[in-house]
Formats: C-alpha cells, sequence, structure tokens
C-alpha cells in the first residue's frame, strides 16, 4: 500500500534523532489464569528518556528544533469534516506502526508501557491492566489506576498531537489507513492525569502546554517527531511556541531555517483513493446523555473520554468507549 509504505519512509527519515528519547518494546503474549502483579512495567517502551535527561541534552534539543525547521508553516484548515471515526476504530490493534498485531488492544498496550505495579485481568493474555501507579508526565503527580465503572478515567491516554489538531493540520489528506496509525502510535500517546487530559482537549502547544515544566521539552519534541514523520504542518504561533521550548532547554536553532512552504521530512504525500463519507456531526451535549438510547438517538454513538456526552455510567466495560454497540 503507498500510504504504508511513505508512513515507513518517514518513520526511518526521523526516528535516528529520536531513538535515544522513545525506545520502545514489545508486548508479552503469555496467557494468566489469575491475575497477576509486576513491580514495574511491562517493558513496552521502557526505554522512554526521562524529561530531566532529555531537557539536560543539548545535542537532542536541537536535533529536534532541525527538525521542526523542516515543517512547513501554514495557518490552520477548517475543522470542517472532522470526525474521530476517520482515524479508524478507536484503538484498533489492526495497524502497521509499534505494537500493531500484538494481539492487545493499544489502550492497554499504552497502560502498560507508562504504568508500574501492574496486575492484570485473568483469562486475557496479560493484555488488560486491572490496576498500576503512573508516575504523570503532565502534572508530576502519582495516581493510582483501578480499571472500573468509576475509576477508569482517573488515567487517560492522551494523543500529544490532537487529532481534530492532526486533521486541521494536513491529515485530511491522508488515507484511513495512515491516519489510524497517527491514532495508534505509541510515539503520540502517553497515559496521562485524566483532567489534564481534559483540559488539554485539542490543543496544540501554542495554547497549552503540561503544567509540569520538567516535562514540556520532551513534550514537544514529541510532537515535532509525529508531524515530521505524518507530513503534517504547524501554526506560525506553534512553531514559535515549540521552538521557544527547545531553545530554554538547551537546545541550538539551525543557522538557516528551511523555507516555511518547503516540503515535509515525507517524500511524498499518500496516495488517497478515495474519501470518506462524513455525515453532520451531532449537536454537542452540554451534559452526559442519560443513556445509550439516547446517544443513538441524537447520533452521537458510539461516545468516547473526552466527548460531549460521555459518562461513565455509559461504559459499561470501562473501556473509555461507551454505547458502542
Amino acid at each position: 500500500m503507498a500510504s504504508t509504505a511513505i508512513s515507513r519512509r518517514s518513520v526511518a527519515a526521523v526516528s535516528i534523532g529520536f531513538a535515544a528519547a522513545l525506545a520502545l518494546g514489545g508486548c508479552s503474549t503469555s496467557v494468566a489464569s489469575q491475575p497477576e502483579t509486576t513491580s514495574a512495567g511491562s517493558g513496552i517502551g521502557a526505554g522512554v528518556t526521562s524529561s530531566a535527561q532529555l531537557n539536560g541534552d543539548p545535542a537532542a534539543t536541537s536535533t529536534a528544533l532541525t527538525q521542526l525547521a523542516q515543517i512547513p508553516i501554514k495557518g490552520r484548515a477548517p475543522k470542517t469534516g472532522y470526525d474521530r471515526a476517520l482515524f479508524g476504530v478507536a484503538w484498533t490493534d489492526d495497524v502497521d506502526v509499534e505494537f500493531g498485531h500484538n494481539g492487545c488492544d493499544t489502550r492497554n498496550d499504552i497502560l502498560r508501557r507508562d504504568l508500574t505495579d501492574l496486575t492484570f485481568k485473568d483469562g486475557n493474555n496479560r493484555c488488560t491492566v486491572q490496576t498500576g501507579t503512573l508516575d504523570d508526565p503532565y502534572t508530576n503527580t502519582v495516581i493510582s489506576f483501578t480499571r472500573g465503572q468509576d475509576t477508569s478515567s482517573a488515567v487517560q491516554i492522551d494523543h500529544v498531537v490532537a487529532l481534530s489538531d492532526a486533521w486541521q493540520k494536513g491529515a485530511q489528506q491522508l488515507d484511513t489507513q495512515t491516519r489510524t496509525n497517527l491514532a495508534n502510535d505509541p510515539r503520540n500517546l502517553r497515559a496521562v492525569d485524566g483532567p489534564a487530559n481534559q483540559q488539554k482537549s485539542d490543543s496544540d502547544a501554542a495554547s497549552w502546554l503540561p503544567p509540569n515544566k520538567g516535562y514540556r521539552c520532551q513534550y514537544v519534541t514529541a510532537q515535532v517527531e509525529v508531524k515530521a514523520t505524518y507530513g503534517l504542518w504547524v501554526t506560525q504561533a506553534e512553531h514559535d511556541a515549540i521552538a521557544g521550548v527547545l531553545q530554554d532547554c538547551g537546545g541550538t536553532a539551525p543557522t538557516q531555517q528551511s523555507v516555511a512552504t518547503s516540503a515535509p521530512i515525507a517524500t511524498s504525500k499518500p496516495i488517497v483513493t478515495s474519501k470518506p463519507v462524513v455525515t453532520s456531526a451531532p449537536a454537542p451535549a452540554t451534559a452526559p446523555f442519560k443513556n445509550c438510547a439516547a446517544a443513538k438517538a441524537a447520533g452521537a454513538a458510539p461516545v468516547r473520554i473526552g466527548d460531549p456526552g460521555y459518562g461513565p455510567h455509559l461504559d459499561g466495560d470501562s473501556d473509555g468507549i461507551a454505547c458502542e454497540k
């Protein structure tokens, strides 16, 4: 598939500068007959560099600044037509990125990578995280995670480059499989404090940065990598905000920055074979739907954490997606 080949070439082009900061591992598939416990994360992404290490490495931040200079600077496109479904089934394992086709859904892959003191639900190949501890990078607090209708939302999976932001900055031009890869790429995902994730919403770096200043360098570095990998652009305000953070972290800007209209790292744009049919989005709900029947009547089902109308009482299996059936 042309888009997959392009994505792989893009990944190869940008991964060299970030290998030390974003090393990732694999997913265990051993079957458990009863809940299992570990004292640390499963090893998935255990090599991710700490913010202190990255912030203290001028070479790494200078590399990020060099790549930022190659990302085109354009205005934000209209959000018209955006729908989460255009980025594939939420947390699908059917992707061509790290952890894809490993038998575990993406949400649990990231929980396994980012949490410690893990326990797993029995009979599920150690994929479903039951409990764990998150050292939250966004707020610099420690959060206990327990899977459940009233507790799962304490820890949410954030798209570092929000999908709505990506849609307005080039993802409209990608095919569905490439957008699905973007939505499930571990480099673009972090397990974080739920309220902080809600506060961020679909903001870019110009309007939101993690409250934990010690993590901001790693946060914007990840945004640069993702946008370069998938051929997305940045606005001028976003570019300046990212550059300011990286320079504060000790990075040095390249002598000559690329022209704003220069091509992204991707050698060519993915071939779009057909455009998805976009239906009108339902009017935002001001409060959670009373039940799934109401959500379906409003045309909003399935409802995901962060979407208008979502409520834990609608999410029977506590996977962050309500009224999916």
